[in-house]
């Protein structure tokens, strides 16, 4: 016998106004959240979302503020050709890396991108995730790797690139220097780098014990049906978000 499941919804807005305050307070809550788990480095780091009305433009954090003060005020607006339309500039490799994937895939509203320890090592490997664990089926056949190094991605060639390595995928490992997520939703492309990262924790871990036990094909593409998806992502990130306004509220200004 199996429990029927509760299934909390997406919101649905009355008006674009109100979806674009909605996308702000999660981006800016995102920015907290990997504030407080550590994924902050320096000025590296950075995460968009499509605005809901203006589909060639997405809000970005400012360049120079740190994760753990961004608030809803702070964000920029910036277009797909680099114009600045509300707020401050933002790291030039956000623009080159963001603007190209935002083009490229009409389906991604949200792409994120951070210096976190682990998914950072996990790169230098140039290697797939392997399904070792129920959380990691998440990304089973769903995420690829970019094999260049060629510094600091500062131009929107390099941008492109990286979008063709991504396809059609959730995530992709840019070797030699971390993960990006992508998502329907800001919830979701979050979730996806918090859940990857700690993924790429866990195959250090058990590589550096040992030989670990992989999940064999079939189970990691059903686990991957079942916690892979828009709106698990989604649904996974909630929490979080609850947890991070609760604690701080002046985010949401």
């Amino acid at each position: 016998m199996k429990m029927e499941m509760f299934r909390p919804s997406p919101p649905v807005f009355k008006d674009m106004a109100a979806e674009r305050v909605h996308i702000k307070q999660r981006l800016a809550a995102a920015f907290r959240l990997f504030s407080r788990f550590g994924f902050d480095e320096g000025v590296a780091g950075h995460m968009t979302a499509r605005d809901p009305e203006r589909h060639d433009c997405f809000w970005v954090n400012p360049f120079g503020v740190h994760f753990s003060q961004i608030k809803v005020s702070d964000l920029s607006l910036v277009s797909e050709t680099g114009e600045v339309m509300q707020g401050t500039p933002c790291n030039a490799a956000a623009f080159a890396i963001h603007s190209s994937i935002h083009r490229a895939r009409p389906d991604v509203n949200a792409a994120a991108h951070a210096h976190a320890v682990h998914g950072k090592s996990w790169s230098s490997l140039v290697r797939l995730l392997d399904p070792l664990t129920q959380d990691a089926c998440s990304f089973y056949k769903d995420h690829s790797i970019y094999h260049e190094y060629n510094a600091s991605v500062y131009d929107t060639d390099e941008g492109d690139r990286i979008a063709r390595a991504l396809g059609g995928n959730k995530a992709i490992i840019m070797a030699n220097h971390g993960n990006l997520t992508v998502g329907q939703t800001v919830d979701e492309a979050a979730w996806w780098f918090i859940t990857m990262e700690r993924s790429c924790q866990a195959q250090l871990l058990a590589e550096a014990a040992g030989t670990p036990r992989l999940i064999d094909d079939q189970n990691a593409l059903l686990t991957r049906e079942q916690l892979g998806t828009p709106y698990f992502g989604w649904v996974a990130f909630q929490p979080l978000f609850n947890r991070i306004v609760k604690e701080q509220p002046d985010l949401l200004e």
